[in-house]
């Protein structure tokens, strides 16, 4: 969860100028949450809690009404009567990483990364985008090789996987669907060395840097074991402090996933 929240704050500098470069500072002093953060937070509420998914979005998003929301969801998130709009965008793999870490069977993994994904996202889509993400950030946290989270992902979902940040960088550009992506962003871990390096490799392929760095964080988290302590102590510095309290008890709430 903490490698996502990572990814967006990296990426957060980076979401409308396009970087093509893996060649750049992780943090300047603009990085900061985003939406992504916030929600991927929200969510791990809701499962701390026993809560509903979508009190705990609604609750903790209006904490943090100017953090990047699209309009549809910005309207959701303050109507009196919120319902489901057919979303195929990111938003819903963006902030499904906890479900990854706290479920440790297939089955409650797709159910519950469902369950995140329809308050808002009920496109097929879009709920296909987020039982993607938890299932690989599952199968990473279980010490699957790459070799096979790749076959597994490409197999179920129909992601053509098969493809690398070096071939797809150069056409890349600026998409916020579920289907253009989360399997970029799961490349962007595929195709790394280590936590950092896929980090890099999502904000270089120059799209939705916030929400690609975000996926990919969560996924090369649960592979690489945590998140380098140099990079994670200037992320906690980053959070503000209610979300980091909630971050810190999902850690201790679930010692099984990394930190």
């Amino acid at each position: 969860m903490l490698g996502a929240i990572t990814g967006d704050i990296i990426g957060s500098v980076h979401e409308y100028i396009a970087t093509k470069t893996k060649d750049f500072p992780l943090f300047v002093a603009e990085s900061n949450v985003t939406d992504d953060s916030v929600l991927t937070v929200a969510v791990a509420d809701a499962i701390l809690t026993g809560g509903s998914y979508q009190e705990s979005v609604r609750a903790i998003g209006r904490r943090y009404p100017g953090c990047g929301y699209g309009g549809n969801f910005l309207q959701w998130l303050f109507a009196d009567d919120p319902q489901p709009y057919n979303s195929w965008g990111n938003g819903s793999a963006m902030r499904v990483s906890p479900v990854g870490f706290a479920f440790d069977a297939e089955d409650d993994v797709l159910r519950e990364a469902e369950a995140t994904a329809v308050i808002t996202h009920n496109h097929p889509e879009g709920v296909k985008g987020a039982q993607a993400t938890a299932l690989a950030i599952l199968l990473a946290r279980k010490g699957c090789g790459k070799d096979d989270i790749r076959k597994e992902i490409s197999k179920r979902f129909e992601y053509d996987l098969n493809r690398t940040v070096d071939s797809i960088r150069p056409g890349y550009s600026y998409d916020i669907s579920c289907q253009g992506t989360v399997p970029e962003a799961i490349i962007a871990f595929l195709d790394a060395s280590s936590y950092e390096d896929a980090i890099r490799n999502a904000v270089s392929l120059g799209g939705d840097s916030d929400t690609l760095a975000c996926i990919t964080g969560g996924i090369a988290e649960a592979f690489y074991g945590g998140v380098p302590d140099a990079i994670a102590a200037t992320v906690r510095e980053r959070l503000p402090d209610d979300l980091l309290t909630i971050t810190d008890a999902f850690y201790r709430a679930y010692p099984s996933a990394v930190s």
